[in-house]
């Protein structure tokens, strides 16, 4: 703890990076003034490199050098982390010697100097007097606490921080109250939620720290009542994971590698526990596949509550903030709000590493300098997560010029919304490219791609010959906030994407009596409801919900949509395709709108139709090849 003059304006840069999902936040006098992950301007999806791009917007967007800041705030701390490894390694000797000998010389040539590493980043970004930097290093979890719980509505609240590890801590339970955090219990290494949900992404084929999604998105194809999915929850239980009743866990080692080895799992283990090997890359998916993902989905969401109650019971708390990797899982956060454990439930929209750069910030900001903490007015302090660049005509016009794109203009953006709104209507598949870049993994309605929620094809066609990935991804809906009660179990606001809820009942079509014991496919096609594009197989649905205040030109398009057909919502997904970070500039828009068969882009006033382009047939002439996600 240091002091600082309480009434001097702190400008603090938070970054995080070297492991992977790299990002720079800026806070001023307490205020988020801009944050963005390094992927965006780099195209290299979850980089681990020093964020060297995304500092040089955030300083541009407050029109500050180095030499202005108070702080540069790293989001953990590396030597623990190094403690950690070496200890690890000891208790495991003799296993893990050659995982043993490749980690060691990266850590001690390049992990152990990382305020060298820092430095040196920092004068590639520009010159600045060394001597005047001030380099604080907060631990990981409280990164995440800060990130959480400093934005957020309440003056006291519990925290809930959950991931895979940082230094030592894998998930923590604190109390947040005025600008004071405090830490109250930690679970520790090698006994990790993340890590556990990350082995079962690994053993059903999917990538580790970016394939969780995936597994998430595949549990709905789970049979709900099939014995095998009840003992496939009751072994991993048994065997993997003993859940304690105040939820912590503890992880049978003998079915894992992480700790020490180049791998996930002890694959021979998890074949003769489960029955099968691990999914291959690509392979077909099979129903114990989809039984698997939706078992560990369960023991997770278990896991989840527990923790919760524990965090209520420590704190006696009203609301709860939540942050770390697991907290993106939004089943069990919609499962967790509808508990009532908590009365209001806040999540950090980059609740990933990402966010740990702006939680760092924030930690130097409320405890490092003693900084009092003013309450957002509106939902939150995150100006609706919409923190990254935007960009203007010029750099709009300087793309038509070098592209040579075919468009139009419309400065009456109420009548753009109207002809936007009708080809969305008519099928269309629109990428829609506004204002702010998203901060976190979420386009929110600025960098997004939308198609109509009613389209019973449109699920199909988005994954298939827009996002080129698996066919079951689900996609989420965009509804206008007020309107969330008409089509969902929802009463309360979910602006990130951040919660799971059930689509209404009367909304819902009558299944076959067999739709369990249908193969994927079949299951997939089924209509479920009359926004089938958005519900998922057990009837769910990820929310987004859509406020005037923090995006009214969203918000617009979709009350000209909910004008021409009735319906205040459409489907959202990122704009991008697999493998792909989201687009951030104007060209990486044009660039992803004619390598699919997207049909209209739309950035900021310009519409441009796919097939007024030229050689708009010639989509290979625009592809780019990225790594599989």
């Amino acid at each position: 703890m240091g002091a600082g003059a309480p009434k001097k304006m702190k400008k603090i840069l938070g970054i995080s990076c070297f492991y992977h999902d790299a990002a720079a936040a800026l806070v001023v006098d307490g205020s988020i003034v801009a944050a963005a992950q390094e992927e965006r301007f780099t195209r290299d999806k979850h980089t681990p490199d020093f964020p060297k791009q995304a500092i040089r917007y955030c300083l541009d967007e407050a029109g500050l050098s180095i030499d202005e800041l108070d702080a540069v705030v790293f989001y953990d701390k590396p030597l623990l982390k190094f403690e950690r490894l070496l200890q690890t390694y000891y208790a495991f000797a003799p296993k893990g010697l050659v995982s043993f000998l490749k980690a060691i010389p990266v850590w001690i040539n390049e992990k152990m100097f990382l305020k060298k590493m820092i430095r040196e980043g920092l004068q590639e970004v520009e010159a600045y007097d060394k001597k005047r930097l001030k380099l604080l290093f907060p631990e990981h979890h409280l990164s995440h606490a800060a990130s959480a719980f400093y934005p957020s509505p309440f003056e006291r609240a519990a925290i809930l921080t959950i991931d895979g590890v940082g230094e030592w801590c894998t998930a923590s339970i604190g109390l947040g109250q005025g600008n004071a955090i405090t830490l109250l219990r930690e679970l520790e290494f090698p006994h990790s939620v993340g890590l556990l949900y990350s082995a079962f992404t690994y053993y059903l084929g999917f990538t580790v720290n970016s394939g969780e999604y995936k597994l998430m998105g595949l549990a709905p194809y789970g049979h709900p009542t099939a014995t095998q999915t009840a003992d496939f929850a009751d072994r991993i239980k048994k065997h993997i994971v003993d859940i304690k009743a105040d939820g912590s866990i503890w992880l049978n080692q003998a079915y894992f590698n992480y700790a020490t080895g180049l791998r996930m799992v002890n694959e021979p283990k998890w074949e003769a526990l489960f029955g099968f090997p691990r999914r291959e890359d690509e392979a077909e998916l099979q129903q114990h596949h989809c039984n698997l993902a939706l078992a560990i989905q369960r023991v997770t969401e278990e896991i989840v509550e527990k923790m919760a109650m524990e965090a209520k019971r420590l704190t006696n708390a009203d609301a709860l903030c939540l942050a770390g990797g697991v907290a993106l899982n939004c089943v069990a956060n919609g499962k967790l709000l509808r508990s009532g454990i908590f009365k209001a439930i806040y999540v950090q929209p980059a609740a990933g590493d990402a966010g740990g750069a702006l939680g760092a910030a924030l930690a130097a900001q409320h405890i490092y300098f003693e900084q009092p903490r003013v309450l957002a007015q509106a939902m939150d302090a995150m100006s609706g997560s919409y923190l990254g660049p935007s960009y203007g005509d010029k750099e709009i016009e300087l793309l038509n010029r070098r592209v040579r794109a075919v468009f139009s203009k419309n400065t009456d953006f109420a009548a753009l919304c109207e002809q936007v709104a009708g080809h969305l209507a008519q099928g269309a598949v629109v990428g829609w490219f506004q204002g702010r870049m998203e901060f976190g993994p979420r386009a929110l309605g600025n960098r997004s791609i939308l198609g109509d929620a009613r389209n019973p094809e449109m699920q199909k066609k988005l994954n298939l010959k827009i996002k080129y990935r698996e066919g079951f991804r689900p996609f989420a809906p965009s509804v206008l906030a007020e309107d969330v009660q008409e089509y969902f179990e929802q009463d309360s606001p979910s602006p990130y994407m951040l919660m799971v809820a059930p689509v209404l009942p009367s909304r819902r079509s009558n299944l076959p009596s067999d739709f369990h014991d249908q193969p994927l496919w079949d299951k997939l096609y089924t209509t479920r409801s009359d926004v089938q594009s958005i519900t998922h197989l057990d009837f769910s649905a990820r929310i987004q919900t859509v406020h005037k205040e923090t995006n009214p030109r969203y918000h617009a398009l979709i009350s000209a949509f909910k004008q021409q057909t009735g319906y205040g919502l459409v489907v959202n997904t990122s704009f991008n395709v697999r493998g792909e970070p989201i687009v951030c500039t104007p060209h990486d828009a044009y660039r992803c709108f004619m390598s699919t068969d997207m049909d209209v882009l739309v950035i900021n006033d310009y519409i441009y139709l796919k097939t007024q382009q030229p050689d708009w047939s010639n989509k290979d002439k625009w592809m780019v090849k990225f790594k599989k996600d």
